[in-house]
């Protein structure tokens, strides 16, 4: 690592939401593109939890969607400084949605954030697969590897 202050290690799951060939993304509505980006389900793994469970946990929070991992796509550390003095070990999962009959856009948010903060609303919408380079912070590391192969619907 270079410079700034020393970096605590904290544990996250990203998913990857699949259904059509299109991947769930959303946007923080309020908040410049430039500074939230465009982002996927992801969060912190809790003290007792397994990342598997903690990722179909996020999705649900952040999205209202109830989703099932198709696999695990392997783990990126990710240095968030000067943001946060935190490096993160980023558990990536491709997920395919339980329902089949999903909304194309819609409003999503936590009205009582875990840390405290002010109440969030964002955007939720689908966004074909081959787009997802314009996810932020390097929540599009793994997605390269999901394969056309594997089992969405």
């Amino acid at each position: 690592m270079s410079g700034g202050p020393e970096r605590r290690s904290v544990r996250k799951v990203v998913g990857y939401v699949v259904h059509d060939d299109q991947l769930l993304v959303f946007t923080h509505d309020g908040v410049p593109l430039d500074v939230a980006g465009v982002q996927v389900p992801a969060g912190t793994i809790e003290q007792s939890e397994t990342p598997a469970a903690a990722v179909v946990r996020e999705v649900l929070e952040e999205t209202g969607l109830a989703v099932r991992i198709v696999h695990a796509l392997g783990v990126e550390r990710y240095d968030v400084w000067p943001s946060k003095p935190e490096v993160h070990e980023r558990h990536f999962f491709p997920l395919a949605p339980l329902e089949n009959d999903v909304p194309v856009r819609w409003s999503a948010g936590e009205d009582s954030p875990s840390d405290g903060g002010v109440a969030q609303r964002w955007t939720c919408r689908w966004i074909p697969l081959e787009q997802a380079h314009v996810l932020c912070a390097g929540l599009g590391a793994r997605i390269g590897a999901i394969s056309a192969h594997d089992a969405y619907r």
